[in-house]
């Protein structure tokens, strides 16, 4: 019977990626106890833990740490459920350079929520470059096929969020979306209501925390405070309180936003927050966030990698170009750590295979000669 086998392949690879990305889901810290010193007498609809979030956030996102505070600050708001149940529970803009953290925090918050990075609604504008796209946000017109089933993008189930947590909405790379692509989200920003062009459907976004990022500005903010102020600015910062970087960088944002959206779209956008350029002496921490996802897929196989602090260092010089952040860290701790162990693996060397399952072994990764090699010691415990 071919079709009760390949839908047995298909159940058992499903349970294969499902066991694969739980371990990849696994928080970098440990679930905190639910926080009990909330006012009993709160009748908030939502029962998330900010406190979870914010650890979660802080060791996973480097660098970041004004962001971070602005958006715990909307989520204990979101917490208190003191929003206006007319409009989303809150539309958030985050800019910054490519590699920054924009993408993963909401991925860090879906994690720390749902226990599962990927439990958000996630749709890349920059698929939806071409005007006639927007019906992949509205849905068909009257007359057009599929205007009927009013069939969307959208997963309606994720933008609801389930009873007692907030949805999860991220709109990534909003400036490469065509301009009608756009302006069809005002009403979600306003009134978080979006109908779709048939008018038979509606989805509702007044349960969900609605993100939006942009690279707009990048290469401005990748420069600022690296070349010299002109003497006209010298002139003016003598005479006036000079602006903080956090300032140059928003008021940089703001020109770019306005430059390619019209105000009146900007200005449904409850918050902006602008994201820092990875700096150089951020790279170890950076290493430290990699080297434990790495662990947690590590862990099916009862095995933790260790490195030295030559190995953190050569990643950490290797892997940093402020071009591109954090992921060109990621591509370096592929080529120079993965690569080299999936070796150390396959070729069976120090007999690091546990047979029994019962003993967990360590593998210490060393800089050597311009390279990273890799022993093996076995461990009795299970930490």
């Amino acid at each position: 019977m071919p079709f009760l086998t390949d839908r047995i392949d298909q159940t058992q690879r499903e349970q294969r990626l499902t066991s694969a990305l739980g371990y990849e889901n696994a928080g970098r810290t440990d679930r905190m106890p639910a926080d009990t010193s909330f006012n009993p007498r709160l009748r908030s609809r939502f029962s998330f833990d900010p406190k979870q979030i914010e650890n979660e956030l802080r060791t996973s996102i480097i660098g970041q740490e004004e962001p971070i505070e602005k958006v715990m600050e909307i989520l204990k708001v979101v917490r208190a459920d003191i929003g206006d149940p007319r409009k989303p529970l809150a539309s958030i803009m985050l800019c910054g350079p490519t590699g920054v953290g924009k993408t993963e925090t909401v991925r860090t918050i879906a994690r720390a929520m749902y226990g599962d990075a990927d439990a958000f609604c996630r749709v890349d504008m920059n698929t939806l470059s071409q005007e006639h796209y927007a019906a992949a946000i509205t849905g068909a017109p009257p007359g057009y096929v599929g205007s009927k089933e009013g069939t969307t993008i959208l997963d309606q189930e994720t933008i609801e969020g389930q009873r007692d947590l907030p949805g999860l909405v991220l709109f990534d790379e909003l400036e490469k979306a065509s301009n009608e692509v756009v302006l069809a989200l005002m009403n979600v920003f306003d009134n978080g209501i979006l109908t779709v062009a048939s008018g038979g459907r509606t989805y509702s976004f007044r349960n969900s925390l609605i993100f939006m990022s942009s690279n707009l500005g990048a290469t401005e903010l990748m420069s600022l405070g690296d070349s010299k102020p002109a003497l006209g600015t010298l002139w003016k910062n003598l005479r006036s309180k000079p602006a903080t970087p956090r300032q140059d960088a928003r008021d940089i944002v703001m020109k770019e936003l306005l430059a390619r959206f019209p105000p009146e779209l900007v200005n449904r956008f409850d918050h902006i927050e602008t994201f820092n350029p990875i700096s150089k002496d951020q790279l170890p921490d950076l290493v430290d966030v990699e080297l434990a996802r790495l662990n947690n897929r590590l862990k099916k196989h009862e095995l933790r990698l260790q490195i030295s602090e030559d190995v953190r260092s050569f990643i950490s010089t290797e892997g940093y170009d402020k071009r591109f952040g954090a992921r060109d860290l990621r591509r370096a701790m592929r080529r120079l750590l993965e690569f080299p162990l999936a070796d150390y693996l396959l070729s069976n060397q120090g007999g690091h295979a546990p047979s029994d399952g019962c003993v967990n072994m360590d593998i210490v990764a060393e800089h050597l000669d311009g390279a990273i090699s890799f022993r093996s010691s076995e461990r009795a415990d299970h930490t």
